[in-house]
Parts: structure tokens; C-alpha cells; sequence
């Protein structure tokens, strides 16, 4: 996860801001971006996906200060950037309404920054005999304001089946 991380400025060699949240287009599950905090003047800004050169463990790399953009300046995120959408916490439930869970953690394809899987905690109960489960992108049906739904699961476990015995 990439959140609480420095954004480290290739030019100058040192951190220049800390990343303090994801931005997420909700219709095709990309990070547009990620909201900061500036070191030098701890004003919220944001850095686009686009100038990302890397994704280190030590941090997130830029080539500059200059990226760093305030969120007025973004006229093509302005839609996304007021949705605010978050997906951790998030319910997830299946297309027959049987509950799932709650987001927990989510894994991030850094070369096209699509979010790819989406980790779910399950009941206390479920958590015992499965553990977290992982959601691949392609089982997700639809995105709203308050849950994810998800093909049935039990559909899912049967397809493979059937494909491993043929």
C-alpha cells in the first residue's frame, strides 16, 4: 500500500510531500492519482498517476516538486475528485444479496495503476474456516456509494470445477 508513504522528488533527491489517500475512479476501479500532504508548505495536493516514475518500498517517485497539483487545477478529475470515493470498508455482497464482507486491503497493477483484486474480511465465523477472501475484478458487477456487488461465489467455485475435470 502505497498511503503514508513519502513522494521522493528525483531532481532533488529528498521527500517532498506524504501520500495520505488514494484517488479511485469508480467506474473502472483506476487511481487516478493520490491526495498528499507538501512538506514545504502542508497544503493538500495531488499527484497523478501519470507522473509516477516508480513505486519503491521507500516510497513514490516523481521527478519534481512541479507535479504536485492542487485539486481545483484538475478540471478532468473534478467529477471523480467530488464523488470522494473510497473503497476500503466498502460491503461486499453477491448479485443474490448474500453479504460477503467488507473491503480490507486491495492490489494495485503499478504499470496501469487498475486496482486487479479486492481483499474482503468476512464474518468472524466465515474468517475462521476461508480466511480473507480475494475478489478478482472480473467477478465485480457493479459499484455504488455503499457496496460492491459480486457474481454469486459458489458459481464461480463450480465453473473451475467443471474446468478442471474436462
Amino acid at each position: 500500500m502505497v498511503i503514508n508513504r513519502p513522494v521522493l522528488s528525483l531532481r532533488i533527491g529528498r521527500a517532498i510531500a506524504t501520500t495520505i489517500a488514494a484517488i479511485i475512479n469508480p467506474d473502472n476501479l483506476k487511481i487516478e492519482g493520490f491526495y498528499c500532504i507538501d512538506h514545504q508548505n502542508r497544503q493538500r495536493l495531488i499527484v497523478l498517476s501519470q507522473d509516477i516514475r516508480d513505486i519503491l518500498p521507500q516510497g513514490i517517485v516523481v521527478n519534481d516538486e512541479e507535479v504536485l497539483t492542487e485539486p481545483h487545477e484538475l478540471v478532468r478529475l473534478e467529477k471523480i475528485l467530488k464523488i470522494n470515493f473510497d473503497l476500503m470498508g466498502k460491503q461486499v455482497e453477491t448479485t443474490d444479496k448474500n453479504k460477503v464482507g467488507k473491503v480490507n486491503d486491495y492490489a494495485v497493477d503499478v504499470q496501469s495503476m487498475y486496482i486487479q483484486k479486492v481483499y474482503v474480511s468476512q464474518s468472524l465465523l466465515k474468517s475462521f474456516t476461508t480466511g480473507s477472501l480475494g475478489i478478482d475484478r472480473t467477478q465485480i458487477v457493479e459499484i455504488t456509494d455503499k457496496k460492491i456487488v459480486i457474481n454469486e461465489l459458489e458459481q464461480k467455485v463450480r465453473a473451475q470445477a467443471g474446468a478442471v475435470a474436462v
